[in-house]
């Protein structure tokens, strides 16, 4: 059982003085978004009749759309899937909402982009996964058995480094990586804790679940869920432990124990024979070509940043 969480920007179609995006407009205020606050109720009443064109869009498709909220930053949403017990359909379902968002952002004068880091200074935007089991009666698993509920947090640390060059496929995906904006870089996990990577929310215990935190908005939802599924198995498979529950605040007390750079996250995809023992080594291989050649176009790129500080001083 399933469910996708998506954040995006909406940004405006025009750029700042200096070519950068910038947040749109609002159609209430007239005024350009600055500042917000998480879970604003105000925001979303200044985009109200984007996101209800939105809902009438998924609706009208059988996307099970469902909650909409204000994130942490000038123009940025989060948007809900409803939990399915088809993971494949839940990933098509992430997709096709993708391009409803961007379809009715553009009608409104607005571009949707799920880039993971679109602004230096601002939250990058991240994709939230929640997974339960069902036994063959339909009852939830992790409900019944704490231990199942563990090693299967256990099986999803334990291959977490392993699978970040999925969970961050760009080269972009990797400025999201940092200390400060509420992203987890440590293989870590807890009770109805915000900053950790792995969170068992708080809830009914019908709805016992976990919440994977980790991956960018512009990932692969079908690879994302693949490493997902893979890592539950692995740990029920291999009666995983997941170490010590993290308490309080996860950012400050966690030190960096993710592969937060493209090549670390590559080198410890195809180094991880258990992972490869479930997407096949072939992908493997595959992927980390194209990323690996992705990566070095990148590197040989000369930014503006560059000339800026060593073209005169140098």
């Amino acid at each position: 059982m399933v469910a996708v969480e998506l954040e995006f920007y909406l940004i405006d179609q025009e750029r700042d003085e200096e070519g950068r995006p910038q947040p749109p407009v609002s159609p209430r205020s007239g005024k350009r978004d600055e500042h917000t606050q998480v879970y604003s109720i105000n925001n979303l009443d200044d985009y109200a009749n984007l996101l209800e064109e939105i809902a009438e869009y998924t609706a009208a498709q059988d996307i099970p759309a469902d909650t909409a909220v204000a994130e942490n930053a000038p123009g940025q949403f989060e948007i809900n899937l409803k939990h399915q017990d088809d993971a494949l359909a839940a990933c098509d379902n992430a997709l096709l909402l993708k391009r409803v968002i961007k379809a009715v952002a553009e009608k409104h004068g607005m571009e949707a982009s799920f880039m993971a880091k679109p602004y230096e200074e601002e939250a990058g935007n991240g994709m939230h996964i929640h997974i339960s089991l069902l036994d063959g009666q339909g009852n939830n698993v992790f409900a019944q058995h704490a231990r199942m509920l563990e090693q299967a947090v256990g099986g999803l640390l334990t291959l977490m480094p392993a699978s970040m060059a999925l969970f961050c496929p760009n080269v972009n995906s990797y400025r999201r990586l940092q200390p400060g904006y509420y992203v987890p870089i440590a293989p870590n996990w807890g009770y109805d804790n915000r900053t950790v990577a792995v969170r068992i929310p708080a809830g009914p215990e019908d709805a016992t679940r976990i919440e994977h935190r980790v991956s960018g908005a512009d990932a692969n939802p079908y690879l994302v869920m693949s490493a997902l599924l893979a890592g539950i198995h692995y740990g029920l498979q291999n009666e995983c432990a997941p170490g010590a529950e993290t308490e309080g605040n996860a950012f400050a007390d966690e030190e960096i124990g993710l592969p937060i750079r493209m090549p670390d996250a590559l080198e410890a995809f195809r180094a991880n024979e258990a992972l490869a023992c479930y997407l096949g080594r072939d992908f493997v291989e595959l992927y980390d070509a194209c990323k690996s050649d992705e990566l070095s176009r990148f590197e040989r790129h000369v930014s503006e940043l560059e000339t800026q500080w060593y073209l005169s001083t140098l």
